[in-house]
């Protein structure tokens, strides 16, 4: 009887096999096929003028995406000093410290506003920032996505605190250390490796957003120094460039995907690395 089953279970098993390594291909494929489009249309359009030069009047072929590429890491710059801290602290707080209760409230808070759409967070900045200020403004554009990355790294920050065991904060007591030196010298650095993934992972998702930045940040043709003047955003330059009547200007947009991408994944492959040897020492 057992005998006769076999090949019909291992047929099933090989079947089950089969489907989820299916599905795990059409999980892979759209990502290689987001790159192969990005490489086939974009790639004849990145050169060292791309990364060197501004944009060209419009209609007039060539030019570069330089002052995007600069105002993207300077709007990650600002909404770092704003998000990293308070997030960070947000989330040894609702690890180490504050009630029950409280805490179920910020989780809860935390997470309704990590699933608030990013156009929601810009109409906001705009109505408290920009309307006040009467102009656009690179402050804005950092602000807004500042605000967007405090519940994702507090959220993530106390994951990653809670799993730091409890005997390491117990022997740290024991010893007469006091309580926020056990959390700094003792708990934080042992968990900061994951620390800094998290926030690796929230600068890789706000590099991408375009809707909070159209009305805030608006974007610039031009270099920006003053940081209470538009700025320019690599997502608003391809947003600008895709939607324009001109060839040129889709070659460099899709060069602008392609470059912008590849800053996201360098992002996930440096989380990567920072996270094998903790994967490869666990039990």
């Amino acid at each position: 009887m057992k005998a006769a089953r076999y090949p019909w279970r291992k047929f099933k098993d090989r079947l089950m096999q089969l489907v989820m390594g299916g599905c795990a291909m059409l999980v892979i494929a759209p990502l290689g096929l987001v790159f192969f489009h990005l490489v086939k249309s974009g790639i004849s359009a990145v050169n060292w003028q791309f990364f060197t030069h501004l944009p060209k009047p419009v209609g007039e072929a060539g030019g570069g995406m330089a002052n995007a590429i600069i105002g993207s890491l300077v709007l990650l710059g600002e909404a770092a000093l704003l998000g990293v801290p308070v997030g960070v602290l947000g989330g040894v707080y609702l690890s180490e410290y504050g009630s029950n209760r409280l805490n179920f409230w910020i989780r809860f808070s935390a997470d309704i506003l990590n699933g608030v759409p990013s156009i929601i967070w810009g109409i906001v900045v705009y109505a408290l920032v920009v309307i006040p200020m009467k102009g656009f403004s690179a402050l804005a554009g950092g602000l807004v996505l500042g605000l967007m990355m405090i519940p994702l790294i507090m959220r993530t920050t106390e994951e990653v605190l809670i799993l730091v065991p409890n005997c390491y904060r117990e022997a740290g007591t024991a010893l007469g250390i006091s309580q926020w030196r056990v959390v700094v010298q003792i708990v934080m650095r042992t968990a900061l490796r994951g620390t800094v993934t998290g926030i690796l992972l929230a600068l890789a998702r706000m590099a991408g957003e375009t809707a909070p930045l159209l009305f805030t940040a608006f974007g610039n043709r031009f270099w920006t120094h003053d940081l209470t003047n538009p700025i320019a955003a690599l997502p608003l330059q391809i947003f600008t460039y895709a939607i324009s009547p001109y060839d040129d200007w889709h070659r460099q947009a899709w060069a602008g995907a392609l470059v912008l991408l590849l800053m996201v994944t360098a992002v996930n492959v440096g989380v990567r690395v920072l996270t094998r040897d903790r994967m490869t020492e666990d039990p």
